[in-house]
């Protein structure tokens, strides 16, 4: 699945030597596209060819040096593009992941545009960011509010990954905001730890971001500086939290050709009004307040055979209430399935159902809004998609 290539140092100045023996740089990639349908896009229906459906299409490269000892340096660059058109994704050249760092026997230390820890540890327990359209994002929760998907990287951030000992694995992120005069603003904080032994998988994580509508959910070219980066009405109405909290926990079990999973998720934005956000401020009355969601979701995957997997999955969302009314809830349904052309080339297709109730975070009733996808006009919601992926 990916191909190794000589290491080329210090080729930008055109300067060419020899690579050690122990060092290697790393080419790969994923191109993804298919047909995306959504029953309810604003009251209409909606059907394209769309690429990073199962998978977001991408190519980066990767490498490491032996410098003896059990030390090694690390690198990542990875681009994110649109298949259809070519676009970079988030108008970043290396949007998805762009880090260098240092592996020890103590650990690995990384620094650059990264993975939160949270979504490192607990993304692998969701259908979402494993078979339920990832590429999409369809099959997040409600708005990638929590950041399960790893949507939503980190600027600026060192990260550490200890080694894992009897199973257990521990890590964390800090991301620094760069505020002159202002060291604590837009900063980030996330710590997990795993657990992997046998068939049994185990993690928790945490994750504290300052002012999440500039460091969290706009840190990308396209992010805008002064205005609501909260895209969707499930959480659009708190983009002026001063901070968000996210607290969770997975879970998954092996049986045979079953898998199981489960994870739950908390997430807070407080302190509403703390962040000046343009055209975003809260109502008369809440400030200062808090908003809560609660996030379950259940998993299963059947592998029918080595090359054919299914998948079915339900989560539910609850807000807390707001405004004196009863907070939104969404409930997800998630079908799909998987066939391996090849180690490299794969066929999908995933159908997904949202259902909303209560009200929403601008004061309305509760659309389904699929995530990443035009929101309904009513409080249900559909998508399908199908297509084919290829990794190299």
């Amino acid at each position: 699945m990916k191909t190794s290539l000589t290491l080329l140092a210090a080729a930008a100045c055109g300067i060419a030597c020899t690579a050690h023996a122990q060092s290697s740089v790393t080419l790969y990639g994923i191109v993804d596209a298919g047909y995306r349908y959504n029953s309810n896009a604003g009251g209409k229906t909606q059907s394209a060819i769309a690429g990073g459906n199962e998978s977001a299409s991408r190519f980066g490269l990767t490498g490491s040096e032996d410098l003896g000892g059990g030390y090694r340096a690390v690198f990542t660059l990875e681009n994110g593009f649109t298949t259809t058109t070519g676009a970079l994704q988030a108008g970043l050249l290396f949007g998805r992941q762009a880090f260098v760092g240092l592996g020890t026997p103590y650990g690995t230390v990384t620094l650059g545009r990264q993975y939160l820890t949270l979504s490192s540890y607990l993304g692998p327990f969701s259908a979402g960011t494993d078979w339920a359209a990832r590429g999409a994002g369809w099959g997040y929760h409600p708005a990638g509010l929590d950041d399960v998907d790893g949507t939503e990287r980190a600027n600026n951030a060192i990260k550490y990954v200890s080694p894992r000992y009897h199973g257990l694995q521990l890590g964390a992120t800090y991301s620094l905001g760069g505020i002159a005069g202002a060291v604590t603003r837009n900063e980030m904080i996330s710590a997990g730890a795993d657990y992997a032994q046998g068939p049994f998988k185990l993690a928790a994580a945490y994750l504290y971001v300052k002012n999440p509508n500039y460091s969290l959910f706009g840190n990308n070219a396209t992010s805008s500086a002064t205005g609501n980066n909260f895209a969707s009405p499930v959480f659009s109405g708190y983009a002026s939290a001063g901070s968000q909290q996210v607290f969770g926990a997975g879970a998954s079990y092996d049986i045979g050709k079953f898998t199981a999973g489960a994870i739950y998720t908390n997430t807070k934005f407080s302190d509403l009004g703390a962040t000046v956000v343009a055209g975003a401020a809260p109502p008369k009355g809440e400030a200062g307040k808090s908003v809560t969601f609660n996030t379950a979701e259940a998993n299963l995957k059947y592998r029918l055979t080595p090359a054919f997997l299914l998948g079915v999955a339900y989560s539910y969302t609850r807000a807390s209430s707001f405004e004196g009314e009863s907070g939104a809830s969404y409930q997800q349904w998630d079908l799909g399935a998987d066939y391996a052309l090849s180690k490299r080339t794969d066929l999908y297709c995933v159908l997904l159902h949202e259902k909303a109730g209560g009200f929403d975070s601008t004061g309305h009733r509760a659309v389904a809004a699929l995530t990443f996808a035009t929101p309904s006009a009513s409080d249900a919601q559909t998508g399908f998609t199908i297509g084919i992926r290829h990794l190299f």
